[in-house]
């Protein structure tokens, strides 16, 4: 009912999972990661237990194997199951018991396990690996690519209905307070993975960071467009001139704050990261 992948980025080090399915809300049952310790994905009649003992088991050291080994040996449902592990060096596993839902299977690589069960076929997992192998970027990037792959090539074949991915680094979260760098989920949606890129692009928008040659000086022409955008939603007072006098500052602030774009922008220095420009011009210009 369910295809996902589990991966390591040695580089970035970044561990995380993608999934979707034709259940709701899969990104609360399959998806578990931490950092220094692995990733998991718990499917098929989910022993969700495994995500949070699998954990527990990464993060004290032991290997993927060993820890699916555990999981299984105490498990009487285990021929129901299907899991997927990547632990903290990378080494990677992936079960399907024998009582799982055809098509049913998994493979793996260097750094990552890809599974699913009630699958159009093995092509899916097949495009899943094509895709993270030749997809160049980020890990959030190489996810969401294979994910597409799969369900593009058939994914569950029953249909869609949710999506999710888990990525995790060390003081990755909001504020590197947790570890937690990306965490979205598409619980009911009738083309869950597409929507579920739509938030991993917003994701960039509000939380990345541009090159300064990628900065959009607030002048001329390019600020007078801002300006016309805040008169016309009440934050400039003042007709727009494209000088970048103490009221424009001011609504500029404003503006940016209700639109959570702090950390892309600089009202004191008057620059804006290109992409959040093109953003609100988009949004708002008319």
């Amino acid at each position: 009912m369910t295809f996902s992948i589990v991966a390591y980025d040695i580089k970035d080090e970044t561990w995380g999972v993608a999934v979707a399915s034709k259940f709701p809300a899969v990104g609360a049952i399959v998806p578990w990661a931490q950092a220094g310790a692995g990733a998991i994905a718990t499917q098929s009649f989910a022993n969700v237990s495994y995500g949070m003992q699998g954990i527990e088991l990464l993060r004290q050291g032991m290997s993927a194997e060993s820890v699916l080994a555990r999981l299984i040996s105490a498990d009487t449902g285990r021929e129901t199951r299907q899991v997927g592990i990547v632990d903290k060096t990378g080494r990677s596993v992936s079960f399907t018991g024998k009582e799982c839902m055809p098509w049913a299977g998994g493979l793996t690589g260097a750094g990552y396990a890809i599974q699913g069960n009630i699958l159009t076929g093995p092509d899916v997992v097949y495009s899943m690996e094509s895709a993270f192998l030749r997809t160049d970027g980020d890990l959030p990037t190489r996810l969401y690519a294979a994910l597409m792959a799969g369900d593009r090539a058939g994914g569950d074949k029953r249909g869609r209905q949710s999506a999710a991915i888990l990525i995790v680094k060390a003081k990755g979260g909001y504020g590197g307070y947790t570890d937690r760098m990306l965490d979205y989920r598409v619980d009911d949606d009738p083309d869950p993975v597409v929507k579920l890129g739509e938030l991993i692009y917003l994701h960039r928008l509000y939380f990345g960071k541009s090159p300064e040659n990628e900065r959009i000086p607030l002048a001329g022409a390019p600020l007078f467009e801002l300006q016309k955008i805040m008169a016309r939603l009440g934050y400039l007072q003042t007709a727009p001139s494209g000088l970048y006098d103490k009221a424009t500052r001011e609504a500029f602030r404003a503006f940016i704050g209700n639109e959570n774009f702090e950390e892309r922008c600089e009202p004191e220095a008057g620059w804006i990261d290109a992409p959040v420009y093109d953003y609100l011009l988009r949004k708002f210009g008319k």
